[in-house]
C-alpha cells in the first residue's frame, strides 16, 4: 500500500483526524491520479461530484510529495477555508513542517503610504468614509498581516478602501518611503519561501499575463499547480490576457494629482485645471451609457457620433494632463508615478480606439459609477497550453462541474489541454432517495407579462412547505425584483433579496433566520454551502443560457461560425449546462441532506437539447407535478419533528 493509499485507509491519517471517517473509493481514485500527475509532471482534468472529498484528494498527495505546490481557488472564501482549516488539518495529521502561505491580490492589503497620505487630507471623505478611515487607522496599529479581510467593523464594500490600498498603477514600488513595512511585499516574500501557496484564480492569471510584479518569480518555481473550482478558469484567463481601460483608473489618477496639488505642488495651478477637466469628461463619458449596469459591444458604441465625440475629447483631456505632469517630473515620487500612469492610460486609450483589430472582442461594461472598456482574445488555448508545456510541473484542474454530457471537450479545448488525462467521479450521495426534480407544466413563456406572477404563485406553497428553507435563483435581476415585489405583498415570510446587503451578510441572515427565503442571481449559483434542513428547496426560474447580447458570446459565436461549427452546441449549451449544475449543487451538500429542485423551464423536456442537461445532472426522481414537491417537503418536515 502506497503512502497515499494508506492515508485514506481506515488506519490512515484521515481516520485519525476525522470522526466517523469511512474510505470513499472515488476520493482514493482521485488522490492516486493526482499522485501520478505530480510524479509524471502531466495534466489531469477531474470532475469530482459534490461530497467526493476532492479537497483532501488533492491536498494529501501534494503535501506527501514534499514539492512546491500552488493551490488556486475560485473565491477568497475558499482560499481562507483552505488556509485556515483544511491544510492545517492535513499538515498536523501528516506531522509535516511544510510551510504554507496565503497570498491575495494587492487590493486586499493595507497600503501604509496611502493611509498616511489621506490622514493629512480628509476633506474629500464623507461622514461614513471618515468613520471607516478612523476604524482602519486603529486596526493598522495592531495588524501583523495588513489583510483587510481582518476588519470586522468596516463593510467589505466600503468606498474607503481605494484610499487605503494600492493599485498596480499608483504603487510607488521601490520609491515608496514605507517599502520596508509593506504588507504586500511581506505576503509575497512569505509565498516565495513557502512550500504550499494558496492563491485565487484572478491573482494567478494577473501574474501569468505579466501584469504584476513580485509574484512572477514564484510561479515558475512551482512543481505542482492545482486549480479548484476550475470551471471558472477559461473566462478569467481570457480576461487577463486582454486589456482594460476604465474611468475608474482615470478618476483615481485625477484624485491623486489633486491631492499632490493641494499638499506638495501648490505652485502648479495647471495640475488642478487639467485634473478637474479630465474628471468632468470622464464623468460625462459615463453618463452617455444607461443608468443601470450593462454590457455591450464597444465596436457598435464607438461608431455612434455622440460616443465617438466624447471619447475623442477624453483623449484630448488625458493628453493635456499628461503634458502638465511631464513638466513636474522629478518634483517627487508620487507625481512621477502619476506621470507614468498617464502614459499607461494613453496607451490603453489607443488600444480601445483601434477597433478594427481581428481575433479580439471589444466590449464594455458599466457599474453605477464607471465604464470599463475591454479587449479580450477570443481564445487563450495556444498561450495557455504553451505555458503548461514550458512549466515542467504537474497540473490538476478540478471542480464539481466540468463535464457536459459525460465529456470534457468543452473545457479542454478552451484551454488547449488536449493531452490531459480525464477522470469523472460521481457524487457518493443517494440523489434518488435524497432529492426530487420537478419541471412544472403550464408556466407562461419567459417573456410573458404574467411570468413573474406565475413564478410567485408556484413558489408560495413551496415556501410554506419548506418552512422558509428555500432559495429562489434567477437568471436576471429584472425577474428577481418582480417576483420579490409580488412575494412581499402576498406572503409574510421574511425575504432576503440580493442587493439589500452583502453576499456574506445575506447568507448569515438566511442561516440565522429559520423562516427566511433567499432570492438571488448568478453569484449565489456557486460557492454557497448551506447544509441540513436549513435549505430543502431550490427553485430555478429558467435554464441559465447567457444573453445573446453578451459581447464575448457574440464574438466567440462569430468565430465558431467562421470555422463551420454551430455556436449553440459549441458554446451556449455547454456554458448553460455547467451553470445549471452549479445551481443544482446548492441543494444536496451532505449525506443526510434532502430536498426538492424545481426548474421552471419546460425546454428541459420538450427540446432535444434538454436531454444534454438531464444527462449532466445527478440521477434524481423526476416529475412534472408541482404538488409532489409540496408533498415531499411536508413529509420531510414531518419526519424531522421531534416525537412527543
Amino acid at each position: 500500500m502506497t503512502p497515499v493509499e494508506h492515508a485514506f485507509s481506515l488506519s490512515g491519517i484521515l481516520a485519525n483526524v476525522l470522526t466517523a471517517y469511512s474510505p470513499r473509493q472515488a476520493q482514493i481514485d482521485m488522490a492516486l491520479e493526482v499522485e501520478r500527475v505530480i510524479n509524471n509532471k502531466t495534466s489531469l482534468i477531474v470532475e469530482a461530484g459534490t461530497g467526493t472529498g476532492k479537497t483532501f484528494a488533492y491536498l494529501i498527495p501534494s503535501l506527501l510529495s514534499e514539492k512546491k505546490v500552488i493551490v488556486s481557488t475560485g473565491t477568497k472564501n475558499l482560499q481562507e477555508q483552505l488556509f485556515y482549516k483544511d491544510i492545517p488539518l492535513i499538515r498536523k495529521a501528516l506531522a509535516t513542517n511544510a510551510q504554507i502561505a496565503l497570498l491575495k491580490g494587492r487590493a486586499n492589503y493595507l497600503c501604509l503610504y496611502r493611509l498616511d497620505l489621506y490622514a493629512r487630507e480628509k476633506g474629500q471623505l464623507d461622514a461614513q468614509m471618515l468613520a471607516d478611515f478612523v476604524n482602519i487607522r486603529t486596526w493598522a496599529n495592531s495588524t501583523s498581516t495588513g489583510d483587510i479581510g481582518e476588519l470586522e467593523n468596516v463593510a467589505e464594500d466600503s468606498t474607503i478602501f481605494p484610499y487605503v490600498t494600492s493599485t498596480l498603477d499608483n504603487c510607488l514600488a521601490k520609491e515608496c518611503p514605507n517599502i520596508e513595512d509593506c504588507y504586500l511585499i511581506k505576503a509575497r516574500k512569505n509565498a516565495i519561501e513557502a512550500d504550499v501557496v494558496v492563491v485565487n484564480h484572478h491573482l494567478f492569471f494577473a501574474d501569468m499575463a505579466l501584469k504584476d510584479t513580485g509574484f512572477g518569480e514564484l510561479i515558475p518555481k512551482a512543481d505542482v499547480v492545482i486549480f479548484d473550482e476550475a470551471h471558472q478558469i477559461p473566462d478569467i484567463a481570457s480576461e487577463y490576457f486582454g486589456e482594460a481601460f476604465s474611468t475608474r483608473q482615470i478618476l483615481d489618477l485625477c484624485s491623486d494629482v489633486l491631492q499632490q496639488y493641494h499638499t506638495e505642488l501648490t505652485d502648479v495651478k495647471q495640475l488642478s485645471k487639467a485634473a478637474e477637466k479630465l474628471q468632468r469628461t470622464a464623468q460625462e463619458f459615463r453618463l452617455l451609457f444607461g443608468r443601470d449596469p450593462e454590457r455591450g459591444n464597444w465596436r457598435d458604441k464607438i461608431n455612434q457620433a455622440r460616443f465617438a465625440q466624447v471619447f475623442a475629447v477624453l483623449k484630448v483631456d488625458i493628453d493635456f494632463l499628461y503634458q502638465v505632469l511631464k513638466l513636474c517630473i522629478s518634483r517627487n515620487e508620487a507625481i512621477d508615478n502619476c506621470f507614468e500612469r498617464a502614459v499607461n492610460i494613453l496607451a490603453k486609450y489607443d488600444l480601445m480606439a483601434n477597433v478594427e483589430t481581428d481575433g479580439i472582442s471589444f466590449w464594455y461594461e458599466t457599474t453605477r459609477r464607471h465604464v470599463v472598456l475591454h479587449i479580450t482574445p477570443l481564445t487563450v488555448a495556444d498561450k495557455f497550453s504553451e505555458y503548461i508545456k514550458q512549466s515542467n510541473a504537474g497540473w490538476v484542474f478540478t471542480s464539481a462541474t466540468l463535464a457536459v454530457n459525460g465529456g470534457f471537450n468543452h473545457f479542454s479545448e478552451q484551454l488547449g489541454l488536449h493531452s490531459a488525462t480525464t477522470q469523472l467521479l460521481d457524487s457518493p450521495f443517494d440523489y434518488l432517495n435524497q432529492s426530487q426534480l420537478i419541471v412544472p407544466r403550464y408556466l407562461p413563456d419567459a417573456n410573458h407579462v404574467g411570468r413573474a406572477q406565475a413564478l410567485a404563485d408556484l413558489a408560495i406553497p413551496l415556501i410554506n412547505a419548506s418552512k422558509g428553507g428555500c432559495f429562489l435563483l434567477f437568471t436576471s435581476y429584472r425577474m428577481l425584483n418582480l417576483v420579490a415585489e409580488i412575494l412581499s405583498e402576498q406572503t409574510d415570510t421574511p425575504l432576503l433579496v440580493q442587493g439589500q446587503m452583502s453576499k456574506r451578510l445575506l447568507l448569515a441572515e438566511f442561516i440565522a433566520n429559520e423562516d427566511a427565503v433567499l432570492l438571488a442571481t448568478a453569484s449565489f449559483w456557486e460557492g454557497v454551502d448551506v447544509r441540513g434542513d436549513k435549505l430543502t428547496c431550490v427553485i430555478i426560474d429558467k435554464l441559465p443560457f447567457a444573453s445573446p447580447d453578451e459581447p464575448m458570446l457574440q464574438a466567440r459565436s462569430e468565430d465558431v461560425r467562421r470555422q463551420g461549427k454551430d455556436p449553440f452546441s459549441e458554446i451556449q449549451l455547454p456554458q448553460a449546462v455547467i451553470a445549471l449544475k452549479q445551481g443544482v449543487g446548492r441543494l444536496i451538500r451532505d449525506v443526510t441532506d434532502q430536498g426538492v429542485l424545481v426548474i421552471c423551464d419546460d425546454r428541459l423536456v420538450n427540446r432535444p437539447y434538454g436531454q444534454v442537461f438531464l444527462k449532466s445532472l445527478p440521477d434524481m426522481k423526476r416529475s412534472r407535478n408541482i404538488a409532489q414537491a409540496s408533498e415531499f417537503l411536508n413529509a420531510l418536515h414531518q419526519k424531522s419533528k421531534p416525537h412527543l
